[in-house]
């Protein structure tokens, strides 16, 4: 009976002096901590956020946790104890209001404002805010693709409306799309489609080949999956190998099938394939106001509040004027603009989003969508199409055209990839209590 007692006093001892909660509460804690990071990771936050957000939550319900993600499953678990919490999640959105609606859950909860009772209904709530409405991402797919026509060199009208036609069908059918089917590979493939429909209908009108490319490409560059390739590029500088590959992989799957969407509408609808010519400059105002417009519709893309678009609209409008100075003024590159106008847009987003609780990449490649190289990327397309139907007769000015095409694409996204990520690493690295 004694040994008993002695027993029963150990354990008690044991059980107060533990850091965590009792074995309910633990489970009940670790549930909320993998809602939480799972709905931050699912909807385009970087994962180093997302691992600081969870964690910190997790300190605060009372235990000390490691949050591990993976593609295709978070694991929380508790620190010295064999105690573990395994959920599925797929970093394949973004929707930055969910993002900041599901932080600021986090908020309350850490500042005592939200009782832990009701906190996973709130936490389940904002993850399932609406995204966009259908009118406001047509609306604004076609301004973000007619706007990408204007920077790289279009400015009739007629072309511009035909971009915008096209943009605006493909986003309606991206929603419909997404009624019947969660793949998110079919709803860029089949805007593509149309994209690459809509401008061989439109060669047959006399256009030049640079403007039918471009009514060809412009649409289909809103569909660029940029968060997905800087928060890969992100995981892969934090050495989290597995996990950058993976997401890389993911957006060069979605680049391919756009390409081949695109190229395949094109060509099924009697359009002739060549590789354009480069496009003409256009003033500096005009890039500026574009470049604007571009990273509005962005911003609806990924669900940014109305209240928080004037900020990356004028970051954006910044860069493009630095780029257009660089190149247009001291003769730079396409490569080393783009690398200027992604260091001063990291420079000046990277304080900004960890104060609103918004995710980086996405802002980040709002404010500079309109430097990827989609012009550079299709042209290799369509040159290497060309060269397979050609074949050994190709001409050597059609290979010097694809390598050329090729290697400019290349430097210019990792020039944007450096660009932004050194700056967002540098001040996590000088100043980790802001960030």
């Amino acid at each position: 009976m004694l040994g008993l007692l002695d027993r029963t006093a150990q354990l008690t001892n044991l059980k107060r002096d533990t850091p965590y909660p009792e074995p309910l509460a633990c489970d009940g804690a670790l549930e909320m901590t993998a809602l939480a990071a799972t709905l931050l990771f699912a909807h385009g936050q970087t994962t180093e956020r997302t691992v600081a957000a969870a964690e910190r939550l997790a300190r605060v319900l009372g235990m000390a946790v490691k949050v591990l993600p993976y593609w295709g499953e978070l694991i929380v678990k508790v620190d010295g104890a064999p105690v573990s919490h395994m959920v599925p999640a797929k970093p394949l959105g973004v929707d930055m209001g969910r993002v900041l609606a599901v932080t600021r859950v986090i908020d309350q909860i850490c500042h005592g404002e939200l009782p832990a009772g009701a906190a996973r209904s709130a936490l389940e709530s904002a993850g399932r805010l609406p995204p966009a409405s259908t009118p406001r991402f047509t609306l604004f797919a076609a301004i973000g693709a007619a706007s990408l026509g204007m920077i790289f060199g279009t400015l009739d009208a007629a072309s511009l409306l035909l971009i915008a036609a096209s943009a605006a069908i493909g986003a309606l059918v991206r929603r419909c799309l997404s009624g019947f089917s969660h793949d998110p590979l079919i709803q860029p493939l089949c805007a593509a489609l149309i994209a690459g429909v809509v401008a061989a209908t439109a060669s047959r009108f006399q256009l030049t080949g640079t403007t039918t490319t471009l009514v060809a490409f412009c649409p289909c560059m809103v569909l660029v999956p940029g968060p997905h390739i800087l928060n890969g590029a992100i995981d892969l500088a934090r050495t989290r190998i597995a996990l950058g590959l993976a997401r890389l992989t993911y957006a060069g799957v979605i680049v391919l099938l756009i390409c081949a969407g695109g190229l395949f509408g094109f060509t099924a609808a009697g359009g002739n394939l060549a590789i354009a010519g480069p496009s003409p400059p256009v003033p500096l105002i005009i890039d500026a106001i574009a470049a604007g417009c571009a990273v509005a519709s962005f911003g609806t893309f990924f669900s940014m509040p109305w209240r928080l678009l004037a900020f990356p609209i004028a970051v954006g409008m910044l860069a493009h004027m630095a780029r257009w100075a660089l190149i247009s003024l001291a003769g730079g590159s396409a490569p080393s603009g783009a690398l200027v106008a992604c260091i001063l847009a990291s420079v000046l987003t990277t304080p900004v989003v960890d104060r609103l609780h918004l995710p980086f990449a996405a802002v980040a490649f709002c404010a500079v969508v309109s430097l990827m190289p989609g012009f550079f990327l299709f042209n290799t397309a369509t040159g290497l199409v060309e060269l397979v139907s050609i074949g050994p007769a190709a001409p050597p000015a059609l290979l010097t055209s694809i390598v050329a095409n090729s290697t400019t694409a290349f430097l210019i996204i990792m020039a944007m990839t450096f660009g932004l990520i050194l700056p967002r690493m540098l001040y996590e690295h000088f100043w980790p209590s802001a960030a």
